[in-house]
């Protein structure tokens, strides 16, 4: 009997409507093809499960290599898709400041200030950190692709990057729960809270609905750098804890 290859599946990568060429390796897709192919070497850990199965799990440096990979790639799309959204629908006069994010929601976890804070915080808060992050902005998004449909001129490139923005998240979210599992030995984590876009405003008229959206999306960015961000903490600290700083 053929053994099938059985690994920890991390979310299709996908590659429709988008230029594709860093995507490949930066996917999950990638990551789970490179394990049916065994080119990952020495970071498989490999089991025969029995009845023709063997499991194989990745190394948590190639897992959060992977999911730092994403969220830059998240973080990339999110400022184009913000940028699209303004040359679109936005005058000049009234684009957002940059780094000016007054008008965020502040109930997700914030960013350190300081070099002690970022020494005194832990691996676990900043697993739960990206969750909850994700998780916030998992329903908001998908409300966001319901009132981009709406457009009667939306571009078609604002829609593609929008969507797979949503979808990328939700892969992310399957790495990350992989990393807590490997990293904490937990099955879940506080999921943190949902939002809705009603708590940007609510709408009274078109144009209110294309400034929600347009806050909706600058606030998406800024939490898709935090992601980043806390990724990246994380895998410094898994080699040098003591220089690891976001100063």
């Amino acid at each position: 009997m053929t053994k099938r290859i059985s690994c920890y599946s991390l979310g299709n990568s996908g590659t429709e409507n988008m230029p594709s060429e860093k995507e490949y390796h930066l996917g999950w897709t990638g990551l789970f093809l490179w394990c049916l192919h065994g080119m990952l070497g020495s970071a498989m850990d490999c089991k025969n499960g029995g009845a023709g199965n063997v499991h194989c799990s990745i190394s948590v440096d190639k897992l959060l290599d992977r999911a730092i990979h994403h969220s830059e790639l998240i973080y990339i799309i999110s400022e184009e898709s913000t940028a699209l959204f303004e040359e679109t629908f936005i005058p000049k006069s009234m684009h957002a400041p940059q780094n000016n994010w007054g008008h965020c929601n502040s109930k997700t976890p914030p960013m350190p200030t300081s070099k002690s804070d970022v020494q005194q915080i832990s691996d676990k808060w900043l697993l739960q950190s990206v969750l909850i992050l994700i998780r916030f902005w998992m329903d908001p998004l998908k409300e966001l692709q319901s009132s981009l449909d709406r457009y009667d001129n939306a571009p078609s490139a604002l829609l593609n990057k929008t969507k797979w923005i949503s979808t990328k998240l939700m892969n992310l979210k399957e790495g990350v729960l992989v990393l807590i599992k490997k990293m904490l030995d937990e099955g879940t984590l506080d999921p943190g809270n949902s939002v809705s876009l009603t708590s940007f405003m609510v709408p009274s008229d078109e144009t209110e609905y294309v400034l929600r959206d347009y806050s909706l999306l600058t606030c998406f960015k800024k939490d898709a750098h935090k992601i980043e961000t806390f990724l990246k903490l994380l895998k410094c600290r898994q080699t040098d804890n003591l220089s690891c700083s976001l100063f």
